[in-house]
């Protein structure tokens, strides 16, 4: 645009609308113009020619004729003048500055009716450029504006259609709010600021920065900063964008400083918080009134952190409001309690809590009586904080809480715990549980943990939780009841027998039918982990159902029925652990008949194909180990044949082996005599006999020995061997020498096989398993000796007629 001497834009002189014209803008008189400058004089001074000029540009013009050697001239005459004394030209300022404002107020009026929607684009984009010439003539007082009503005009123009509008509009309330408060506030009137806000996260990259650089601007203005907060996404976005590197520099630069000038607000800082821009927060934490801390304190206990959070405030504030909890008035205990409840439920930030001093105030304020005792409000807040604590897995035998030395998991402090879950509330209750959860969780604290709960009598106490209406406390109670079973299983099961209904409750827990959940597999691992022999209270479960629940709750999750989760596995193996129990009742004729009735051989079949859960696996296998033992017993041996009669003459007799087991010599079947071979088990036990797992070969390798046991027909327990590559598999177990336990199954089944002069014969030159017999002849316990002189004997490597071992009494 081609700016006059007069330092106007008369470039539309010529455009569509005769401009000019239209506002009746008054000539410019050569006598408004400094002879000098060619521009019209701010502030006019005449020499005693009586030549006017501008004020600054005759004092340059006097200074370069001194530094020239020049004497001093008037321009215009050229005379040397004998003073340079420079008279203000008062009246002719004042007419200078009405004509300005007449002319400005002329051109502001064509702008005012140009700014409209109805208005064209190159109208609009002209009136909006006469108010920024306007602005940036330093003479013109920028209220001009203002008072002429055209604030609200701009800011309307932000809605144009026209994106070139919008972004001249954004440009001149900008340069409108430079260094002018009232124009600040005038342009925050009505909901400006929220259309400015919308350009931060709609707009085209040009408007972005355009809104970004007003809002900057407004923000200047203290009393603007509670209003740009108050505008809904304002703070999220700015904090999005100073942390962007898909945003250009400048305006990550001026989102920045914005924010800066808006954390004049506390309510501001707040949102910053909520948004993930703590370190404002965090200054006002550490380093504001005592009313600002404790207000920060406070607030800090409702916000939601992320876990990064989390650590970075432990990390800045922690040990502050650890001092706090320590020596603070009870408002502000309360205050650091709730924001260290916030921060210590991750892993990482707790432990940070725990070095900075956490544990012994807590544990003080938890135990503390009398009458500066908490408020149980607070005491629940302790606990939790507690609980968190006590999740991360820290050390917590090493750290002392007293001067005393004792620990958490000391046995007084733990017999406080218990005494505070029998006294207090289910809030409390639950919280306490989910500590001693944490600390039985640890195989490094665990058996303190028992040691302690023996010694306070509290099992049946804590058993009765089991019970409890609140199921956070009774999910509690029974992962902490897991966790202590597999030291405490004979205690429990006294426990559970001598207890009312807790039992009950238990198996309701896992009939539940809303997918698996936490409680129900907690429920399961605790009843598994009881003693397997306890007739009394395998007998109970009997008589609760559970086990006709347990085979229809594997048999859902095994079809697809019942929906999976994280805690699928878990749940799973705790069910068929607590129905392997069954397994071990056989002795008891309703116990069989259970098997028999709901086909369990055949389920424990089925769930040795359960590929990558180990415990369902080899509890599977141990299952059908003790079923198989029961095979020669319940096989119905078929009549002896009667002899035939022809005649004078007897006929010899004949007998249909058509149907009979080979190696029971009866006829069997899967469900009714739980038969290895009818029910196609062998094959998947010799498959698991190349587990990884010792624990599922030992089970594997002891069900296939039932095939081989006194009482059965073994050769042809070997040939069911032989034909499914069991022989091989059962030597590869015997060289391989993993535990002690598989070396005396292997070498007992190994000397059952070689009773087979064949394959003693092939065997004989295999140098690997003579070296295996030999180990276990010379390292292994008595009877693994005998076992293995045996063996050897088969395949000659030792006489038949050695007498190594005398005759036990």
């Amino acid at each position: 645009m081609a700016e006059t001497a007069d330092g106007y834009d008369n470039s539309s002189t010529h455009s569509t609308g005769s401009y000019h014209e239209t506002a009746h803008i008054e000539p410019l008189y050569e006598a408004f113009r400094c002879p000098l400058t060619r521009k019209v004089m701010h502030n006019p001074v005449t020499l005693e020619t009586g030549q006017t000029f501008e004020r600054e540009a005759i004092e340059k013009w006097l200074r370069e004729c001194n530094v020239n050697g020049r004497p001093p001239t008037c321009p215009v005459t050229g005379k040397v003048l004998s003073s340079t004394e420079l008279n203000p030209s008062i009246a002719l300022r004042n007419t200078i500055e009405e004509w300005t404002q007449r002319n400005e107020a002329a051109r502001l009026d064509v702008a005012r009716k140009s700014l409209f929607v109805g208005s064209s684009e190159a109208d609009v984009l002209q009136a909006l450029d006469y108010v920024i010439d306007i602005c940036h003539m330093n003479r013109t007082p920028r209220n001009f504006v203002r008072k002429g009503e055209l604030i609200p005009l701009i800011a309307d123009m932000l809605k144009s259609s026209s994106q070139r509008v919008r972004l001249k509009a954004l440009e001149t309330l900008r340069i409108l709010a430079e260094e002018d408060d009232d124009n600040k506030e005038n342009i925050a009137l009505g909901d400006t600021i929220r259309t400015i806000v919308k350009f931060l996260s709609h707009g085209h990259s040009q408007e972005r920065e355009g809104a970004v650089s007003l809002l900057y601007e407004l923000s200047k203005r203290e009393s603007l900063c509670e209003k740009i907060g108050d505008v809904s996404g304002a703070i999220l976005i700015l904090v999005g964008m100073s942390s962007s590197e898909s945003v250009n520099a400048s305006t990550v630069e001026r989102a920045e400083k914005t924010l800066e000038n808006l954390e004049r607000c506390e309510k501001n800082v707040r949102q910053m918080a909520e948004n993930g821009r703590l370190q404002p927060f965090l200054r006002l934490l550490l380093q504001g009134s005592p009313d600002t801390q404790l207000s920060m304190a406070a607030y800090l206990g409702e916000l939601v952190l992320s876990n990064d959070k989390k650590v970075f405030v432990a990390e800045t504030a922690g040990s502050a409001l650890v001092d706090v909890m320590r020596s603070g008035n009870k408002e502000a205990r309360e205050a650091a309690l709730k924001a260290l409840n916030q921060i210590s439920s991750y892993e990482t930030s707790a432990k940070i809590l725990i070095e900075a001093g956490i544990l012994p105030p807590l544990v003080k304020d938890l135990f503390m009586v009398g009458s500066n005792q908490l408020p149980m409000r607070l005491k629940e807040v302790s606990a939790t904080i507690l609980a968190n604590l006590v999740a991360c897995g820290a050390n917590f035998e090493s750290i002392p809480l007293d001067h005393n030395r004792q620990t958490l998991v000391s046995e007084d402090i733990v017999h406080n715990l218990l005494h505070l879950i029998s006294n207090t509330g289910p809030a409390i209750e639950c919280k306490l549980l989910q500590v001693l959860v944490g600390l039985t969780s640890s195989s490094a604290t665990v058996l303190k943990i028992v040691a302690a709960i023996r010694s306070s009598g509290a099992t049946i106490s804590l058993i009765q939780f089991v019970e409890a209406p609140q199921r956070e406390v009774r999910m509690a109670a029974i992962k902490l009841l897991k966790n202590i079973s597999p030291h405490m299983g004979q205690d429990m099961a006294d426990s559970f027998r001598a207890a009312g209904s807790q039992l009950s409750s238990l198996v309701s827990v896992m009939a539940e039918n809303n997918g698996i959940s936490d409680e129900q597999a907690a429920a399961a691992g605790l009843l598994a982990d009881l003693p397997e022999r306890d007739s009394v209270l395998t007998q109970r479960l009997l008589e609760e159902n559970a086990f006709i629940i347990i085979i229809s709750k594997v048999r859902g999750i095994r079809q697809g029925e019942i929906r999976g989760g994280r805690f699928v596995t878990q749940f799973l193996e705790g069910l068929v652990m607590i129905l392997s129990r069954v397994t071990y009742m056989l002795d008891e004729n309703s116990f069989i008949v259970f098997a028999q009735e709901h086909n369990l051989a055949a389920l424990f079949t089925e769930l040795l194909q359960t590929n990558g859960l180990d415990k369902v696996q080899a509890t599977s296998a141990a299952a059908l180990e003790n079923l198989s033992q029961k095979s020669k017993y319940l096989t119905k041996i078929p009549d002896p044949p009667q002899p035939g009669f022809c005649g004078f003459c007897f006929s010899k007799p004949t007998q249909d082996t058509a149907g009979i087991c080979k190696v029971h010599h009866g006829f069997c079947s899967i469900r009714e005599t739980f038969c290895l071979l009818e029910g196609k088990a062998v094959e998947k036990l010799v498959a698991l006999l190349d587990h990884t797992k010792e624990q599922v070969v030992e089970a594997a390798l002891a069900a296939l020995c039932t095939l081989l046991e006194d009482g059965v027909i073994i050769e042809e327990g070997v040939a069911v061997l032989c034909e499914t590559d069991g022989i091989r598999l059962i030597l590869e177990v015997l060289c391989e020498n993993r535990t002690e336990v598989l070396r005396q199954r292997a070498v007992w089944a190994v000397e059952r096989i070689l009773r087979r002069e064949d394959i003693a014969y092939d065997i004989s030159g295999d140098q690997n398993v003579g070296t295996a017999l030999v180990e276990a002849f010379r390292n292994g316990d008595y009877r693994t000796r005998q076992i293995a002189e045996r063996a050897l004997k088969h395949v000659d490597k030792l006489p038949n007629f050695s007498g190594i071992f005398t005759k036990m009494a």
